[in-house]
């Protein structure tokens, strides 16, 4: 990559990230028109709440940026700092790719250019323990908040299909991941991968005690961003906190399920939101998006200006 082309890619990406943001927040389906309308009603901005949300948001992307420091490790050795600089970042390009694939590109940019295809290998890995504990926990939560209130009814055949589905998914990606041999061997299946068979032994190095760590981490991190959602629904929309705790991971499940671009993933998870949490709609999608904004706006904001301004080598410094 020449100095020339990274430039037109942070360009593109600050300008693209910017426009959707912009969008986001002045459509009535983004986050101005509910909080205009919610605050109509007459309901006390809680700043109190929303100031812990933010500082768990900040807790959040520092648990992530340890995670994938300690999963480059074997790469290359990267500061907690540059870690996090390349996690917020990673981000804004996220916001760009559907279901924010495009995390993991932001992120090995700030490797040197000889360690970014091991880098994105590791990076992977990284992915697919937040996707596990998603598929696992929302499973679960799922399956309990049958069981606990909708027992009256029988469950429905689409029901059990969805509870058991995300089990299964979940448990073959715990499989996945604690066997990354196997997870190489199954992405460099895919033709055009198997150029990178070199790289993609970088799995192979990480440890049963360096996966837990990993999985641990994640688990951490899922956590917080539990407690976030719990935490604005309770204050905002009213719902009663066990509800909010059970429900949170469920729609956590639907949405990471569900394809969607940065235009269209607010709307999704708002829907959601409103069909599995019961309590008042219209807190229920306030609370939705300020936890968007929160959790994925400011990052991504912060992480446009950083990939503008930060240092980058090309391959061209790298010569």
């Amino acid at each position: 990559m020449t100095r020339r082309t990274l430039l037109y890619i942070r360009w593109g990406v600050f300008i693209g990230a910017g426009v959707l943001l912009y969008v986001r927040l002045t459509r009535k389906v983004g986050m101005h028109y509910p909080w205009w309308l919610w605050r109509n009603n007459g309901e006390p901005a809680p700043w109190g709440a929303l100031a812990v949300v933010v500082l768990l948001m900040l807790v959040n992307w520092g648990i992530e940026a340890w995670k994938w420091r300690w999963l480059v490790r074997p790469v290359q050795h990267v500061g907690f700092l540059r870690a996090l600089t390349a996690t917020i970042a990673g981000t804004t390009i996220g916001l760009i790719t559907p279901n924010r694939v495009g995390e993991f590109a932001g992120r090995v940019l700030f490797l040197d250019p000889e360690h970014r295809v091991q880098g994105s290998f590791a990076t992977l890995l990284g992915s697919i323990a937040q996707f596990v504990v998603t598929l696992l926990l929302g499973g679960i939560a799922l399956a309990s908040s049958r069981y606990l209130y909708l027992s009256a009814a029988e469950p429905s055949r689409a029901w059990n299909v969805v509870v058991w589905s995300a089990l299964l998914i979940g448990c073959s990606a715990v499989f996945l991941f604690f066997s990354p041999g196997a997870f190489a061997r199954l992405l460099l299946a895919i033709p055009w991968l198997k150029r990178f068979e070199r790289h993609a032994h970088v799995l192979d190095s990480f440890s049963r005690a360096d996966l837990m760590r990993i999985f641990l981490l994640s688990l951490l991190r899922y956590g917080v961003f539990t407690l976030q959602f719990a935490i604005v629904l309770v204050v905002i929309a009213h719902v009663d906190a066990m509800e909010a705790m059970m429900s949170v991971p469920v729609v956590f499940l639907l949405t990471t399920l569900v394809p969607t671009m940065a235009l269209t993933e607010l709307g999704v998870r708002g829907s959601v939101a409103t069909t599995f949490i019961a309590g008042d709609d219209m807190g229920i999608m306030v609370s939705t998006a300020l936890i968007w904004l929160i959790n994925l706006m400011i990052p991504a904001i912060v992480g446009g200006v950083i990939l503008l301004v930060a240092r980058i080598r090309t391959s061209e410094t790298a010569s």
